[in-house]
């Protein structure tokens, strides 16, 4: 289990929605009518991916005096190591808005992990993480995410 804080900031809530060419105003417009009623920006619904930049252990985040395969011209020759995992599935469950001024609690757990036998004849390994956004102040659950990764195994017969 891993635990880290994501402050939602409107600056952050702006950059995300242009980024995913999303211009809605309860997203870019702190004096809009909508946003007034909630006291606050509302985060677009996968703005809490964004909470990986404050995981101090996230491998794709810079850190000081180590190499970073990053976006560069050239590469640093880091590269994150390659566990075979595919991102297979994401789900987001939503108990309200996330608002800007407002910090979370990010609770990083593992789920539930098994096996399918493959059309291929192979194996088939998921697992599950599961993370629960909650607001600092008043450990309300405002988010949950499940995600679902899969490792082909190859048959004997493939390999």
């Amino acid at each position: 289990m891993s635990v880290h804080r994501f402050p939602v900031e409107a600056g952050h809530i702006l950059m995300f929605a242009r980024a995913i060419g999303d211009e809605n105003p309860i997203y870019t417009e702190p004096g809009s009518q909508t946003v007034s009623t909630f006291g606050g920006v509302l985060a677009p619904p996968t703005f809490v991916m964004a909470s990986a930049q404050f995981a101090p252990e996230n491998e794709l985040r810079p850190k000081r005096g180590r190499a970073w395969f990053g976006s560069a011209r050239e590469s640093s020759g880091a590269i994150p190591a390659d566990t075979g995992w595919l991102h297979a599935e994401q789900h987001f469950e939503y108990r309200r808005p996330l608002v800007a001024g407002e910090t979370l609690d990010v609770i990083e757990r593992e789920g539930k992990a098994w096996e399918k036998k493959s059309r291929r004849g192979g194996t088939l390994k998921f697992e599950e993480r599961l993370v629960e956004y909650r607001a600092t102040s008043t450990g309300e659950l405002v988010t949950i995410a499940r995600f679902v990764y899969v490792l082909p195994v190859p048959s004997v017969a493939t390999k």
